[in-house]
């Protein structure tokens, strides 16, 4: 009897002991032999994976221009961005298969035009190739074109079109511009530097400063980012899977065939009316003509971009649909109130900028232009900052 219980109580006592119960006497011979006990925090963070470093390339070079990364401040420079680019996973993935649609044109257009084909990139890094981007600072479209710079090269805007929104026409547009900055810098990296701060900018610091290079110019910071974002995306979406990145077939946005439609409008008609004439809904009409920015197209002549096999139909059943529609007359002249003789004193409202609004959003909202709000409030920007107010005639 007295060995069972003798045994028992040395069974109950290796039960503690395995058990991870402490006591003074499993704890002391351990301490006495100096072996650390393990703690279970060094136990969970042995368990975690590791992230595995990339290092950046050792030669590169922008539209063929070498880029000088032996100089330890632009390697630096170009550490960071390329760190962040290639640790992107998801935007690398959605700049891959978005590539796959836009890539191929882009890469035609800049073979027809004699042009290096690096600056696929620069609307990688401008709007990452959407074009219904919109900046802070009213830059919008694929190419991010500023209303003054857009209305520059041929981008009309009006409260019910801006063709900055439309991807051909602005490519268009900032290739030609993009050139017309190498003319006057002889440079592509100071080219693409005045794309993003404008060409007086970059002439004045090169003045001021005494300096002819870009990797040595003082630049506002977004534009001493901007050219070593370009090549941290050029460095991972020239060879995705040497960093890691493997797009299977099929994975992306395969290029859209379209049907192109020119009509003459002699009034204002619905686009939904339009989308239905071509057999597709009002979104997919949207879609595919983001410079129409209302909901619907103003008199005058516009291209009209369909899915393929939609264009016979639009043109078929136009004709007929415009010559009986009439658009919602006005009230006549008997109806208006005679006040309407004295001088016609504007409507005014008066609109709160909020976070993130720009002054493009706020001009499609109440249907103006962006150059009125700006002869109305006496701006020289397109910039606008949250809680700032505005008067909006009506």
């Amino acid at each position: 009897m007295n060995g069972r219980i003798v045994v028992t109580a040395a069974l109950c006592l290796a039960v503690f002991s395995c058990s991870g119960v402490a006591t003074k006497t499993t704890q002391e011979p351990a301490a006495h032999y100096g072996v650390k006990p393990v703690q279970e925090s060094v136990r969970s963070e042995s368990l975690l994976p590791m992230a595995p470093y990339v290092a950046p390339p050792q030669k590169l070079d922008l539209c063929g221009e070498p880029v000088p990364l032996h100089i330890r401040d632009v390697l630096e420079r170009f550490d960071r961005e390329f760190t962040i680019v290639v640790y992107s996973h998801a935007q690398v993935y959605l700049w891959l298969k978005r590539a796959e649609r836009f890539f191929p044109w882009f890469e035609e257009e800049l073979r027809r035009r004699g042009l290096p084909d690096d600056l696929k990139y620069v609307a990688v890094a401008e709007s990452d190739l959407q074009h219904g981007a919109v900046s802070s600072a009213g830059a919008a479209g694929m190419w991010q074109f500023i209303p003054s710079t857009g209305s520059r090269y041929g981008l009309h805007q009006s409260p019910q079109v801006d063709q900055r929104y439309d991807f051909e026409m602005a490519t268009d547009s900032a290739l030609r511009y993009l050139t017309d900055l190498y003319r006057r810098f002889n440079n592509w990296t100071l080219a693409i530097a005045a794309y993003n701060c404008g060409e007086r900018r970059v002439s004045d610091e090169m003045a001021f400063q005494r300096v002819t290079d870009y990797y040595q110019l003082k630049l506002p910071l977004e534009t001493e980012r901007y050219i070593f974002r370009i090549l941290a995306i050029k460095t991972v979406l020239s060879d995705p899977q040497k960093y890691g990145y493997m797009l299977p077939p099929g994975a992306g946005y395969p290029p859209e065939r379209f049907d192109t439609v020119t009509v003459n409008l002699r009034t204002t008609v619905p686009i939904v009316a339009l989308a239905q004439k071509a057999g597709i809904t009002y979104r997919e009409f949207k879609r595919l003509n983001p410079a129409f920015t209302t909901t619907t197209l103003p008199p005058g002549t516009h291209r009209i971009r369909l899915p393929e096999g939609c264009g016979k139909a639009l043109e078929q059943g136009l004709e007929a649909f415009l010559a009986s529609y009439r658009a919602p007359e006005a009230p006549s002249v008997s109806e208006a109130p005679r006040v309407s003789e004295r001088p016609r004193v504007p409507e005014a409202v008066i609109h709160t900028v909020r976070p993130k609004e720009t002054l493009s959003a706020i001009a499609a909202q109440y249907k103006v232009s962006v150059s009125d709000i700006q002869r109305w409030n006496g701006l020289k920007s397109a910039t606008v900052k949250p809680g700032q107010k505005l008067r909006i005639e009506r």
